[in-house]
């Protein structure tokens, strides 16, 4: 009988350690799921996430290239979420209208897509670095192919006399349908105004674009919004510090919460991102420097970062986030090869 109940006793004391080392075990089989595996050509920065509701397949839209097709708007597709193909870009031609509008253009910057009413709306931004002299503008089309895309014109400009910069466009809409348009980098941070279906362009009557978040700290290097609307609570994700720097490139991705689209946004300690707050979520790791420029589909990040293991060119990133039982996004970190 001593002989029995020692056994069992040994046995209780061991159960929680193997509890725990289970725990472990799956905590890390969770972290090699989360961060995608990508293959293709992964050279897209400032990615927009979405996937086509007809056929299934995923697309990435990013950052024009000056010395491929001219600057404009990249496309990539994917049947799996892994495996990437280049597949042309938006436009043959920059629009014209664009070189007057931000003399000195060499490429299109940071896409965002968004669908309303079988219609893609695809927001899109020019300008030069270091000025905000800039415009979004606005195309659309039925489907997300190569060369089907209507230009619009612009949405917002920004001249050098504004307190804003009107680049990285990003759309939410309330519970109620009503989108909005969040934007901005450095300067006063990012801004937003409301806009109106079915052009996609801002409601009338609005004053100077909202304020959602700034850093206050000069030179305020705050940009890269992306929306997510989940249980209840509007998400911002925004990237902190710099990029386009190879593997020097300090950024990082960022959050805070509102349950309003027009905020006030607070971070996980209660911070208001309007006044400098933001709970820093994805940061430098291993040989990814600088991730940032994210945008959000569900509950998957694409991102870009910049690789050490490639003389620090930029790639394309994909991590699918987690959430605490308060509500909060976690993104995993990679799991180095044993």
């Amino acid at each position: 009988m001593k002989r029995h109940l020692a056994v069992l006793l040994i046995s209780a004391l061991l159960l929680p350690a193997l509890g725990s080392t289970a725990s472990a075990r799956d905590e890390e089989a969770r972290s090699r799921v989360d961060v995608l595996q990508l293959s293709g050509d992964l050279q897209a920065h400032d990615p927009a996430l979405v996937r086509d509701e007809s056929s299934g397949d995923w697309f990435v839209f990013s950052t024009g290239d000056p010395l491929v097709a001219g600057g404009n708007i990249q496309i990539r597709r994917s049947t799996d979420l892994h495996h990437w193909t280049y597949v042309g870009t938006v436009f043959n031609a920059i629009p014209a209208w664009i070189f007057q509008a931000v003399p000195g253009v060499t490429s299109l910057w940071a896409p965002e897509i968004h669908l309303h009413d079988g219609t893609y709306y695809l927001y899109y931004a020019a300008s030069t670095f270091g000025s905000n002299r800039s415009v979004i503008a606005l195309a659309t089309s039925k489907t997300l192919e190569a060369n089907s895309w209507v230009d619009q014109g612009p949405v917002v400009q920004s001249q050098v006399t504004d307190d804003f910069n009107a680049i990285d466009p990003a759309v939410i809409e309330d519970r109620n349908g009503t989108p909005y348009l969040g934007l901005g980098s450095f300067w006063s941070g990012i801004r937003m105004l409301q806009l109106q279906w079915p052009s996609g362009m801002p409601a009338p009557g609005q004053g100077a674009p909202l304020r959602l978040a700034d850093r206050f700290v000069p030179p305020n290097a705050l940009e890269a919004a992306a929306f997510l609307f989940r249980e209840g609570w509007y998400y911002l994700f925004v990237s902190f510090d710099f990029c386009c720097q190879g593997t020097a490139s300090t950024y990082k991705i960022a959050v805070g919460r509102s349950r309003s689209p027009t905020g006030p946004y607070f971070d996980e300690l209660g911070t208001p991102l309007e006044h400098g707050g933001g709970t820093v979520i994805l940061s430098e790791q291993g040989t990814q420097f600088g991730p940032g420029g994210e945008s959000i589909y569900g509950d998957f990040m694409a991102y870009h970062y910049y690789d050490g293991t490639a003389n620090g060119d930029f790639r394309l990133g994909i991590r699918k986030m987690r959430w605490s039982e308060d509500g909060w996004p976690r993104v995993a970190s990679p799991v180095p090869d044993p």
